[in-house]
């Protein structure tokens, strides 16, 4: 892979317009912030811009409002949140990008920030639009991607708007976030285990597949396990399954006898009637029509953690049962627990990415310590397959 252009430390950049490219697409309930870990680990670079008198002008989205100023979805609650957290004038642009919008920027000083309303309230900015990304690009000198969650999508203020800035960097989160996942296959330290989650092997078949050829074991979780145990005939009862995976499934397994790797599958399992109620450790042979499985049983769970002992990598991307009700959480703060443990006492290489396995980590009260924690979903997986993200692409 070419050579990313990363944010040189000492360019002096006093003066000069920023467009700083984050990713603050916090969780917000009733317009406040439920989890600030996005914003938090984009403080230290925004403030080190501010100390270097940059001008910065931040570019962030925050759901999906399709083109759309959906109110619940504005940028409002984030604004306060860096208003308080930096010493310094922060505004907030609630306008439209039209041709005169570089004199409504105007006013902006050295070591001030203006944060734009959420990108995504345009349409042009999911169609990387053009005349759109040209406008954006207008605003400044300097554009910095620092927003690796966003990169594998071809969108104006990730790929376009590079054409109409004299100077396109990748930020410091960024580079941890590539660096980090680098360093699981270009510094290969076997065992490598992939911990994969998530409810749809459909959105997840090109990344097993390409995973199977670099590591050692594959684990699978979560609903997308229900589909392995409904091809090797195992009761389910009405868990959720995707149709016309059979052939899918049993081209991994001859792949994966191919290059050696070892496929687990959860041998036991928590199930509820409902996904409010409380959970039951069944085996299959005992599961009924009206059980869901939500989450991963004991006799699973005493299979992983031999798995991570015996490992040097781990990788982990998407939980392990429905966590978001307490009864059926066991398992994924099992394996963070395993593989925190195994970072510290054995320096395990311990690399965890996905919204929804941050979320899952965040809601427990525990510490855990891993190598890296990627906020990237799409991207951390698409990275790992070996795909050339378009925002990497345009930096290079």
């Amino acid at each position: 892979m070419d050579k990313i252009n990363f944010f040189p430390e000492n360019l002096n950049v006093q003066n000069q317009k920023i467009i700083l490219r984050l990713d603050l697409n916090v969780p917000l309930k009733d317009k406040v912030i439920q989890d600030d870990t996005r914003i938090s680990l984009c403080l230290p670079f925004i403030k080190k811009l501010v100390e270097k008198k940059a001008k910065i002008i931040i570019v962030s989205h925050l759901g999906r409002p399709k083109g759309i100023r959906v109110p619940d979805l504005s940028l409002i609650p984030v604004y306060k949140y860096l208003k308080k957290s930096i010493q310094t004038n922060v505004y907030f642009f609630m306008g439209n990008l039209d041709d005169e919008v570089q004199d409504k920027f105007s006013h902006l000083k050295e070591g001030e920030i203006i944060l734009l309303e959420n990108i995504r309230y345009f349409k042009e900015e999911s169609a990387n639009d053009e005349s759109f990304s040209k406008k954006l690009g207008s605003l400044g000198d300097i554009y910095i991607n620092d927003a690796f969650s966003c990169s594998h999508r071809k969108q104006a203020s990730i790929h376009n708007i590079t054409k109409f800035v004299k100077y396109s960097y990748a930020g410091p989160l960024l580079k941890k976030e590539v660096d980090a996942i680098n360093l699981v296959f270009q510094n290969k330290k076997e065992p490598v285990t992939c911990i994969i989650g998530g409810s749809k092997i459909s959105t997840k078949i090109n990344i097993i597949s390409s995973l199977i050829e670099k590591v050692n074991n594959l684990i699978i979780v979560g609903a997308m396990a229900n589909n392995f145990f409904v091809y090797k005939n195992l009761s389910v009862g009405k868990s959720l399954v995707e149709k016309n995976t059979k052939e899918i499934i049993k081209k991994i397994y001859e792949k994966a006898k191919k290059h050696n790797c070892e496929i687990l599958i959860p041998e036991d399992c928590v199930v509820g009637v409902s996904f409010n109620g409380k959970g039951e450790n069944k085996n299959f042979n005992i599961i009924k029509d009206n059980d869901i499985i939500l989450d991963i049983g004991p006799k699973t769970l005493e299979n992983i953690k031999n798995k991570i002992d015996q490992s040097n990598t781990v990788l982990w991307n998407g939980p392990a049962g429905y966590f978001e009700n307490e009864n059926f959480m066991a398992g994924t703060m099992f394996i963070a627990n395993i593989i925190s443990k195994n970072t510290v006492e054995k320096s395990l290489i311990s690399i965890l990415g996905g919204g929804d396995t941050l979320a899952a980590i965040n809601k427990s009260k525990n510490k855990f310590s891993f190598t890296h924690l990627s906020t990237a979903g799409g991207a951390f997986l698409e990275y790992l397959e070996g795909k050339d993200l378009p925002g990497l692409s345009v930096l290079k």
